[in-house]
């Protein structure tokens, strides 16, 4: 293997695992990236890490500070690997590109950069202007699956929006007047636990609540405060005050969307157990997708999965709010009575499908949004 062979390969490597470092904090950086940050030292018998950092829970300290604090003195002269462009700009904490330099570091090798306006290739400038030298898109398409709710955000002034549904062989999610029915196995469940736990916030329609009763946390053990946000599409507010979610409210947020002309008696008693309710535009006594969304936006959310029901479903994809899509499909036979799945071919031809895997018995599709 020559040297430029051997340099691009370590460069693969450490940037991989600051992706997988970075993963750690997906759903619990605010409107902040979960970003992950390596430094590497090479004193001639091979390089090794002196130092790790990811965004901490609410968006800061930022990667870049945590991997420096941890290795100190011997970040003089190392190379960094971090999967998103360091800020240039003075926010709430001084500027990344300022304590790289103040640290000594020789190189950094970055996978993406920041659309953020005030990044946006300003870091990687302050970088080269101050000698060190910089490397740019090193595993950029691996480090975006990460980084693509922050993205989403930036690009299009909106959460990124995960549709998740489980669907029976014969194309049912659920049996209607039999709530909390099971279409998937526990391997799937399980992944989608996960799913929650990757996300800022998660999303259900109110008849769900009242059919279901659902707590919409993540019961994965020890990840239990990884819990997302739960948001409830309620425009008349008819949230039982004895369901789970207003009973956990105060432990795990629960934010209520509703339209705005809605009595203000019934947000009072829903605010003193402990829910934020969202007042919307919308026609007819409904909500406004897109003025929900906006709202989002300015409470910081980045990743909104979207569990259902059928008709809250089908209203995001409907109105070409879905960039991602993963399906559950199950060997399970509802038979009459079933709740439909929303039909899915229209908008299909804007998705590329980007992974199969197997859980059990059930078989997870996912699509991606390439139009």
């Amino acid at each position: 293997m020559s040297i430029l062979q051997d340099c691009q390969h370590n460069d693969d490597r450490f940037m991989a695992a600051a992706i997988r470092f970075a993963r750690y904090n997906l759903g619990r950086t605010a409107e902040n990236p979960s970003v992950g940050a390596l430094i590497i030292r090479d004193d001639g018998a091979g390089p090794y890490i002196v130092g790790r950092g990811m965004t901490a829970f609410g968006g800061r300290p930022h990667a870049e500070t945590e991997a420096l604090a941890e290795a100190c003195l011997l970040a003089r002269d190392s190379t960094m690997y971090v999967t998103l462009e360091p800020c240039s700009h003075f926010g709430m904490v001084p500027p990344c590109v300022d304590a790289l330099v103040a640290a000594g570091v020789k190189r950094v090798v970055i996978s993406a950069g920041d659309p953020d306006p005030r990044v946006n290739g300003s870091g990687i400038k302050c970088l080269r202007q101050a000698g060190i030298e910089v490397t740019e898109h090193v595993l950029a398409d691996v480090a975006r699956e990460g980084l693509s709710a922050y993205f989403c955000r930036k690009r299009l002034q909106r959460p990124e929006i995960t549709l998740k549904l489980a669907i029976s062989a014969d194309g049912y999610i659920g049996r209607e007047n039999e709530g909390g029915v099971a279409v998937s196995g526990v391997i799937s469940r399980a992944q989608v636990h996960i799913l929650r736990a990757e996300n800022d916030a998660i999303l259900v329609g109110i008849d769900t609540v009242v059919m279901d009763d659902p707590m919409l946390d993540c019961r994965l053990s020890g990840m239990e405060v990884r819990s997302p946000i739960r948001i409830i599409l309620d425009s008349q507010l008819r949230l039982p005050l004895d369901c789970n979610l207003v009973k956990t409210a105060k432990q795990y947020p629960v934010w209520v969307a509703c339209n705005e002309a809605v009595c203000s008696g019934c947000m009072k008693s829903l605010e003193s157990a402990g829910c934020r309710i969202i007042p919307c535009k919308g026609e007819e006594r409904g909500i406004d997708l897109q003025d929900l969304l906006i709202q989002l936006t300015q409470m910081k959310i980045n990743s909104l999965l979207v569990e259902g029901g059928a008709k809250v479903a089908t209203s995001f994809w409907k109105n070409n709010l879905v960039d991602r899509l993963i399906l559950f499909q199950s060997p399970l036979l509802i038979g009459t009575g079933g709740y439909k799945a929303p039909d899915f071919r229209e908008h299909i031809a804007k998705y590329k499908k980007t992974g199969v895997q197997k859980f059990g018995e059930d078989c997870s599709i996912q699509w991606e949004r390439v139009a």
